[in-house]
């Protein structure tokens, strides 16, 4: 039993101490790295680490990022964005391609706070979709221009890929399976 409290206790206090070494040595290459900036330095990172703990606590599904697994996000978030809008791109100067424009309704896995705005950020950045609020069930909203696409798929992958990249076990936040209701509600 003492293991398991150990482990989360174990991660905040790995994270505040990368947090004051990054303060510290944000100090010392702005002031120049001379040894008479050391104690200014320790104090100044000190005080930047308790404040940013007060104010932004560490996730604890933040904890096992993996690299390798965040590279292939970005890779697979470059490239969807292109295809996206090329895809975009096309519709827009095509008449003959209407556009269905509405809402989906996913059901995220993740848990609110750093994890979830994350991925809602992430997913912003996608063309043709927009997170628009939740809904009364905790289901992420999100405009499309084109309900007919397979978005909530989309979705699922999106969360599946970050869920891999931040190593977030599975207890904690399950990958949402793709589905939900969707509206075609214009906008």
């Amino acid at each position: 039993m003492e293991s398991t409290s150990q482990a989360p206790r174990s991660r905040a206090w790995r994270a505040t101490l990368v947090r004051g070494v990054a303060y510290f040595l944000v100090w010392m290459i702005m002031a120049g790295g001379q040894a008479g900036d050391v104690a200014p330095g320790l104090g100044a990172a000190v005080l930047a680490t308790w404040i940013s703990l007060v104010l932004l606590p560490p996730d604890p599904a933040l904890a096992h990022i993996r690299p390798l697994a965040v590279l292939r996000l970005a890779v697979r978030f470059i490239w969807t964005s292109v295809v996206a809008g090329l895809d975009i791109a096309r519709r827009a100067f095509s008449p003959s391609l209407p556009l269905e424009p509405g809402y989906h309704h996913y059901p995220v896995g993740l848990p609110p706070g750093t994890s979830r705005n994350l991925f809602t950020s992430v997913t912003s950045l996608m063309p043709g979709t927009l997170p628009a609020g939740t809904d009364e069930s905790g289901r992420l909203i999100y405009h499309c221009l084109d309900v007919g696409q397979p978005v909530l798929q989309e979705l699922a992958q999106e969360e599946a890929q970050l869920v891999a990249a931040l190593g977030v076990a599975p207890g904690d936040a399950d990958p949402a399976v793709a589905g939900g209701d969707s509206g075609s509600a214009s906008a």
